[in-house]
């Protein structure tokens, strides 16, 4: 009998579809944890505090945070409103207790745009609204006019921090990344590493410093037809890997066991 693939939370978004709210999420996200890191798949609704937090986390191995329309709603770091942004207060109500929780009880955490973004206010970071108007950055946001497969495209170059985590796990030192955002850190949060930076200067990856396990968060969007890029493979197999150790009971930090 072959072991049980683990079981990896994957927290919705709440959308309004007419007349009704759904709780969603991403077929792509969906996917990368079912062929590319060999969990199950388990969404969680965005109930935000009538979700009992403690049992979510009994019953999974591993938490994925993924990418949204949606941002992180600006008082949650202390922000100014801005009117054509679009929030889910829903979602920051359940992923923001569960991340900090999460980390503390050593599951292993994948976080990837608005999960990185979400991870980074977790731990008291702060965030630009709108990078493309801030001094100094590039303009970080996809083509809304390309078909999908172009605005999915690698863009932009990420330098690896050497030494780090993402080195280690890609042996590589740079990375050819798409970019389809327009929110990004301002301050990082408390223990936080940057991993990964953009040539502009903006951080595009970083990990949980003293995390006991697998504790890690990327900007750009390595679920995007994962198969197809050995990097994205390698990134979702080394958390696949950290939550079937979590399953086992023996959750570890050591990067060398979650690197096939």
């Amino acid at each position: 009998m072959s072991p049980r693939r683990p079981v990896i939370g994957i927290p919705a978004c709440r959308k309004f579809i007419p007349p009704h709210p759904f709780h969603a999420v991403g077929e792509k996200y969906v996917t990368a944890i079912n062929v590319a890191s060999g969990g199950l798949p388990l969404l969680i609704p965005a109930l935000g505090g009538g979700l009992d937090f403690d049992t979510v986390l009994e019953s999974v191995d591993g938490l994925m945070l993924t990418g949204s329309p949606s941002n992180v709603e600006p008082s949650r770091y202390g922000g100014p409103h801005i009117a054509d942004i679009l929030h889910d207060p829903h979602r920051d109500a359940t992923t923001l207790p569960l991340i900090t929780r999460a980390v503390e009880r050593g599951v292993p955490v994948l976080a990837i745009c608005r999960g990185f973004q979400e991870m980074n206010v977790a731990f008291g970071g702060t965030l630009h609204q709108k990078v493309q108007e801030v001094p100094g950055y590039d303009d970080h946001r996809e083509n809304n006019s390309l078909p999908l497969e172009e605005q999915y495209e690698a863009v932009h170059k990420v330098t690896l921090t050497p030494g780090g985590m993402l080195e280690k796990l890609t042996g590589v030192s740079e990375l050819q990344v798409n970019s389809l955002h327009s929110q990004g850190i301002d301050q990082l949060g408390k223990g936080l590493s940057v991993e990964a930076v953009a040539d502009d200067g903006l951080a595009e990856a970083y990990r949980v410093e003293n995390a006991a396990a697998f504790a890690l968060a990327v900007q750009w969007h390595p679920e995007w037809r994962v198969m197809e890029n050995p990097i994205s493979r390698k990134l979702f197999q080394a958390f696949g890997d950290a939550c079937r150790s979590r399953a086992k009971g023996s959750s570890s930090h050591d990067l060398d066991h979650a690197v096939v």
